[in-house]
């Protein structure tokens, strides 16, 4: 028997009753052999799914006996995570911002890392006020986790969220529509600023793609096999949507708006040059996320005819 086909044998079986503390456990030595290293947690989180219960209710059950409908559906997504398949892909969810969205393989899964570009830009946004309507672009929006969460936190904001994938906004619709911000939410197909028209914006936010192209095939499985690759493939050199997020974000920015990005955690000079060399924009500040990692760009559209020396970040 090859070892493909051990990790395709289900749990469900024929052999007798089985509590749930001994599903989790066997699950969990399963996929520690497999490799992987979140096997405790992914074991959980799949048998709150087979159960369809949440995780407090499953650490009180532990004990009980595992029915056998239950038994068979956590056997499938142990087959489906063993063959690498992300867990929020099998689950069809992903908290984000502290929000349960809907994701698919149709969507690159929220990060935590990316909670780092909303909190900041919900700081930006307080420089212009809580009455002053807020607008902000999104730009390749994926599942609307961002925009999502911005919307939530700045009720007088008003979103347009643009994304190339007609499938990735159809998710962002239906998480919008969930978290009761569909009336504040504009989504559109767009490749960047193609069909944003003459508007301005307070905030320009964006996690482009950002994994260079050679670098694709040696990432994790769960993320070179599953995840789209249209939401991880920044060209040959990683960097093909900031150059074209900086040189026409500018248009879109009000004078003082602020352009967020995230950024790789080695991306952070080479984007500040960027900006530099557009000469739109002020001389860009770099955020750590929380792992103490360069994550977030921010810069500030130049009022017209003011030298960047003469603006200064508030």
């Amino acid at each position: 028997m090859t070892s493909m086909d051990r990790e395709s044998q289900p749990v469900c079986s024929s052999r007798g009753p089985q509590t749930i503390r001994c599903a989790v456990i066997e699950g969990t030595q399963r996929l520690a052999a497999a490799g992987i290293d979140s096997a405790r947690l992914d074991a959980e989180v799949l048998m709150c799914h087979a159960l369809r219960v949440e995780k407090s209710h499953l650490y009180v059950s532990l004990d009980e006996h595992l029915e056998h409908s239950a038994r068979c559906r956590f056997g499938d997504f142990l087959i489906r995570r063993l063959r690498r398949e992300p867990v929020a892909y099998i689950t069809g969810r992903q908290e984000f911002w502290s929000l349960d969205f809907l994701v698919t393989p149709e969507v690159l899964i929220p990060r935590p890392e990316t909670e780092r570009l909303v909190e900041i830009a919900v700081e930006c946004a307080g420089a212009f006020g809580s009455d002053l309507p807020l607008r902000i672009l999104d730009i390749g929006t994926g599942s609307g986790a961002i925009a999502v969460s911005l919307a939530k936190e700045l009720p007088q904001a008003q979103v347009l969220a643009i994304d190339r994938s007609l499938a990735a906004l159809e998710i962002a619709r239906r998480n919008a529509a969930c978290h009761g911000v569909a009336d504040r939410i504009q989504l559109r197909a767009s490749n960047l600023f193609d069909k944003v028209g003459e508007h301005t914006f307070h905030l320009i936010v964006s996690n482009p793609p950002y994994v260079a192209r050679g670098e694709l095939a040696a990432l994790a499985p769960e993320i070179s096999q599953w995840e789209p690759r249209t939401a991880l493939d920044g060209g040959l050199d990683g960097f093909d949507y900031y150059h074209g997020i900086v040189a026409e974000g500018f248009r879109h920015l009000m004078p003082g708006g602020r352009l967020i990005m995230e950024i790789g955690a080695a991306m952070g000079r080479a984007v500040a040059e960027l900006l530099s060399a557009a000469a739109n924009y002020t001389t860009p500040e770099i955020y750590q996320d929380y792992a103490g990692k360069d994550r977030v760009i921010v810069a500030h559209r130049l009022p017209a005819g003011m030298p960047t020396s003469a603006w200064s970040l508030s």
